[in-house]
């Protein structure tokens, strides 16, 4: 099994920062991807960013580009979700999650393994 943490949620104004990391323990090896989620109130989870443990190949919703990035390190298996010039709309449940493969990495299904959220709260 495989269990994810996250942590670094908050409330933040309109062009604040945050980071968010996401903690991975037990089999890691079950989770060749990471990927950061999130879901506000009344919508549907939408894909925010991925990464691979081992070539670090990274993927980003072409929304956040510019704005959000995404890391790991390998050593302490902790994802990072940094997070710029924050927006109202930004405002959700952020989930970390770990799949077995690197196909189709944007969508939820295929993420075998889910964190509980970290709440992100940006105020205008």
């Amino acid at each position: 099994q495989v269990q994810l943490v996250e942590s670094g949620g908050g409330l933040v104004q309109a062009g604040g920062s945050l980071r968010l990391s996401c903690v991975v323990s037990g089999r890691t090896s079950s989770s060749v991807v990471m990927g950061w989620f999130r879901q506000a109130p009344g919508k549907e989870r939408e894909f925010v960013a991925a990464i691979s443990w081992s070539s670090g190949y990274t993927s980003i919703a072409e929304s956040l580009k510019g704005r959000f990035t995404i890391s790991r390190d390998n050593a302490k298996t902790t994802v990072y979700l940094q997070m710029n010039s924050l927006k109202p709309e930004d405002t959700a449940v952020y989930y970390c999650a770990g799949r077995p493969n690197i196909v189709g990495i944007t969508t939820t299904r295929g993420y075998n393994y889910w964190g509980q959220g970290t709440q992100v709260t940006v105020s205008s």
